[in-house]
């Protein structure tokens, strides 16, 4: 069930009212409920993995119970130990299965010998790698006691399943969001509005941004060789703006719908593109993952406490496993590998912590050198872009080599008016909200309701103008 189909436009209020007017004044069958409506969201895809998220579950919460009655470190370490295989051996079979394969073919295929191993025809359960990661902080969080376990079971199963963000995230840690499931929720009139306009926002992102840039970006790369350096960049350009929208409108709406049901969400984009260097961006983008890999993966190496070769070896590994996390495709590696090259500089010349605060903070307009490291920002990301998009790597250096071609200078052949016009008035509302959890979290909020509505209004004229007739999956359903 896509977040933009008349399906969930008919599930949302339904469950909303349920929630609200039925089982309010009872929290476990509130709980409940919200169980019941995620496997309902979740299966609408396919009900067979509806056993995988159930048995993950079931996995951690006994884990967890059980980490809180020993105390001897080996046991508690073969506990955490089978969590992390379990959970992670899922992933790995159902995502990286034929890559290992097809790779373990090609090796022996180049040193002379001639292998016909197995493949399997593996459908991807939607979201497995964000509520894998979700469960696994849980029980990472237990064994290091910096949470206690749940002895509520429904509690637990909404927490891992939780509709809004089971699909694509945010990736929640238990530590913030399980304790909300324990309190009774009071439903706040401003609350439920300002979630309504994150989720008007996302859906704007979604279907007016991402999908049409969608239709170029894919046009450009799937018919690259025919095109010119100008051509090609713009749908690297394209792209690199159909990757944002959708997944951060994803993003809004699920923080949004959240709070509808009086549960807060952490923020998982804060206006990525406006960044000033590598360092900054990869702070602002996709925030749940990276400080997911920052504190289970990147502290436990080592961090930024050792010498400069553990500094830039941790490095790495945090950039490769990111990229690898993404897919199993050479393409996401060698992205991962890219940013890593691209923040190397900043982390030997102890710059990476430079910019914390926001651009422009307190100025209407940028400074000339806030403008060029933003650009040079910018620029970086969408040829990492390339790659991520390519079909395989091969694809990618063919599209790179185009772009840098003489070429580059000359008109490119494609050039939507309208969606160039549509992209200037995002870029312009997303500078102005820069501030805030999302761009119009406080936009016209002061002025006259007829400005206000009018701004709301057009929004929604334009989603339904700028449409596509076919629903577009969100691109991170992907992964």
């Amino acid at each position: 069930m896509y977040f933009n189909s008349f399906d969930f436009a008919i599930f949302l209020p339904i469950v909303f009212v349920l929630y609200w007017f039925v089982t309010y004044k009872n929290l476990k069958l509130q709980n409940a409920l919200l169980v019941l409506a995620s496997y309902v969201f979740y299966g609408w895809w396919d009900w067979r993995f509806l056993s995988l998220i159930v048995f993950s579950s079931l996995v951690d919460y006994t884990i967890g119970l059980q980490l809180k009655k020993e105390e001897k470190p080996t046991k508690r370490r073969l506990l955490l130990w089978t969590s992390i295989l379990v959970n992670l051996g899922f992933l790995g079979f159902f995502k990286y299965y034929n890559f290992f394969v097809d790779n373990f073919v090609d090796a022996f295929t180049f040193l002379g010998s001639n292998i016909q191993p197995n493949t399997l025809d593996i459908i991807l359960p939607v979201g497995i790698s964000f509520y894998t990661f979700q469960t696994l902080s849980y029980t990472i969080d237990v064994y290091k006691r910096k949470l206690e376990p749940t002895k509520d079971l429904v509690s637990f199963l909404a927490f891992v399943s939780f509709f809004p963000q089971l699909v694509a995230g945010p990736i929640e840690r238990a530590t913030n969001l399980l304790p909300q499931f324990y309190r009774k929720r009071q439903f706040h009139y401003s609350h439920a509005v300002d979630g309504c306009r994150q989720i008007l926002w996302g859906l704007f992102k979604k279907v007016v941004i991402a999908d049409n840039c969608a239709e170029y970006a894919n046009q450009i790369f799937n018919t690259s060789a025919e095109h010119s350096g100008s051509t090609l960049l713009m749908g690297a350009l394209f792209f690199t703006f159909q990757i944002y929208g959708d997944f951060s409108g994803y993003s809004d709406i699920a923080i949004g719908t959240s709070r509808l049901f009086g549960f807060n969400l952490k923020q998982n984009f804060a206006f990525p593109y406006f960044s000033r260097d590598i360092a900054e961006f990869w702070r602002r983008w996709h925030i749940s993952l990276s400080t997911w890999f920052r504190d289970y993966l990147y502290i436990p190496l080592g961090g930024s406490r050792g010498g400069t070769w553990m500094k830039v070896r941790n490095t790495f590994i945090i950039f490769l496993v990111s990229g690898f996390w993404h897919g199993a495709n050479w393409t996401f590696i060698i992205w991962g590998f890219l940013n890593a090259l691209y923040f190397l500089p900043l982390l030997l010349a102890k710059r990476n912590r430079n910019h914390l605060d926001v651009v422009a903070q307190d100025n209407i307009l940028p400074s000339f050198s806030e403008l060029f490291k933003m650009g040079v920002t910018f620029g970086l990301t969408v040829l990492a872009w390339v790659f991520f998009r390519a079909e395989n790597l091969s694809h990618a250096w063919s599209y790179l080599s185009g772009i840098f071609d003489r070429s580059l200078m000359s008109l490119p052949a494609v050039r939507p008016t309208n969606l160039i016009f549509l992209l200037f008035f995002f870029i312009l509302v997303e500078w102005f909200g820069r501030r805030q959890q999302f761009a119009i979290e406080t936009l016209f909020i002061k002025q006259p309701r007829l400005i206000k509505w009018s701004f709301y209004m057009l929004l929604i004229a334009l989603i339904f103008v700028f449409s596509s007739v076919e629903q577009q999956e969100f691109i991170y359903f992907q992964f």
